[in-house]
C-alpha cells in the first residue's frame, strides 16, 4: 500500500472587522482560522538567499496550501510546530488542473515569536 502526503494543521491569524470607535475607525478582532493538510518544509538554500538580499528577510519554512482553499495569505501570522510565523512574499499559485496532488499554492514563513 503506498503511503499518502498528508499535512499538518496550521492555525493562520486574520483580522475580521467587529465595528467602529467613536471617531469611526473600524475596529478589528483576531479570528483563528484552522487549516487542514498544509504541507510544511525547510525553505532551500538557495531561495534563502535570494530573499536576503531582496527585502533582508530569512524564510525559514515553505508552506504548500491545499488546493480550494480560499484564505488570504499575504502578510498573515501562522501557528504551528508550537510558534509564531510571518508569511511574506506573494503567495504563489499554480493551476489545479496542471498540479497533479493536494497543494497548488506555496508561500514563505519567517520567525516572529
Amino acid at each position: 500500500m503506498a503511503n499518502k502526503l498528508k499535512g499538518i494543521t496550521v492555525i493562520l491569524l486574520d483580522k475580521k472587522n467587529v465595528g467602529k470607535d467613536p471617531f469611526k475607525h473600524p475596529i478589528y478582532e483576531d479570528v483563528e482560522i484552522e487549516v487542514d493538510n498544509v504541507l510544511v518544509s525547510p525553505t532551500s538554500a538557495d531561495d534563502i538567499i535570494n530573499q536576503l538580499s531582496i527585502d533582508g528577510r530569512k524564510a525559514v519554512y515553505t508552506l504548500a496550501i491545499p488546493k480550494g482553499d480560499t484564505n488570504d495569505w499575504e502578510n498573515k501570522e501562522v501557528v504551528f510546530f508550537d510558534k509564531k510565523w510571518r508569511t511574506f512574499g506573494i503567495p504563489l499559485k499554480g493551476i489545479d488542473e496542471l498540479i497533479p496532488l493536494d497543494w497548488n499554492e506555496k508561500v514563505m514563513v519567517e520567525r516572529i515569536e
